[in-house]
């Protein structure tokens, strides 16, 4: 669900809002990125499918290798030029390789990967704030030009996500849950991974802002409605 509702949502939201060309490229790039890895504890906290999110996440992250460059190209190609050979090449490093480097430490270096997965958590915060920081700083007087624009379409482009998930899922009879789950799952993206993709494969820098902004959005986003499930307990099917 998250490779449809995602991208066509940043096409239309696009569409509709007649962004700038850069702009409209970066809402769409970070629109075909996979789920992030924050959906699983927004999960948590929403009392959701905490065992599907994971799933989720991991299902789309090793699709993304194909499907972010594919539809990227298909999509965000209307209106500028795409690389979407670099692109996949880029996706597979930043997506595919650390997980595999990740499970060969694992498997033989167990004493190493116990001493340094305390540090991993607060270097990956840093690396999102870094690398969302750069991207805005870069660009800072353009988006004090235009800043609501891409605030107001990484707005729908998260709430049509976080909509449309739930939507569907419970017209699709699954449970209240499973629904929150794949809710948080279709609207949180992998924002620092359209951030890297918009900074390396695009020659306008402005492509990257969409992406960061982004990851401000979601994360917003994903916050409150967890908060609000919180207060309920769903009642999951017991089939």
């Amino acid at each position: 669900m998250n490779d449809i509702v995602m991208p066509i949502s940043g096409f239309l939201v696009s569409k509709l809002l007649n962004l700038p060309s850069y702009y409209a490229a970066g809402l769409i790039l970070v629109g075909c990125c996979p789920g992030g890895t924050a959906s699983n504890i927004v999960t948590y906290i929403a009392r959701g499918n905490v065992a599907l999110s994971v799933l989720m996440t991991a299902a789309s992250t090793f699709a993304s290798v194909v499907m972010t460059p594919f539809l990227t190209a298909k999509l965000a190609g209307q209106y500028v030029a795409v690389d979407a050979t670099g692109l996949l090449v880029s996706t597979m490093q930043v997506v595919l390789l650390p997980v595999l480097v990740g499970a060969f430490l694992n498997q033989y270096f167990q004493s190493l990967v116990k001493i340094v997965t305390p540090l991993m958590p607060p270097i990956a915060v840093g690396t999102v704030a870094v690398l969302c920081g750069n991207a805005i700083a870069q660009s800072s007087s353009a988006i004090l030009m235009s800043g609501r624009q891409v605030v107001l379409a990484a707005f729908l482009l998260h709430a049509s996500g976080f909509f449309f998930g739930y939507l569907f899922s419970r017209m699709l009879g699954i449970d209240v849950a499973s629904s929150r789950t794949i809710s948080i799952e279709v609207g949180m993206q992998n924002s620092v991974l359209g951030v890297v993709l918009a900074t390396k494969h695009f020659a306008n820098p402005l492509t990257a802002v969409p992406c960061a902004v982004s990851s401000v959005c979601h994360s917003v986003f994903g916050s409150v409605l967890a908060g609000i499930w919180r207060r309920s307990v769903p009642v999951q099917n017991d089939d």
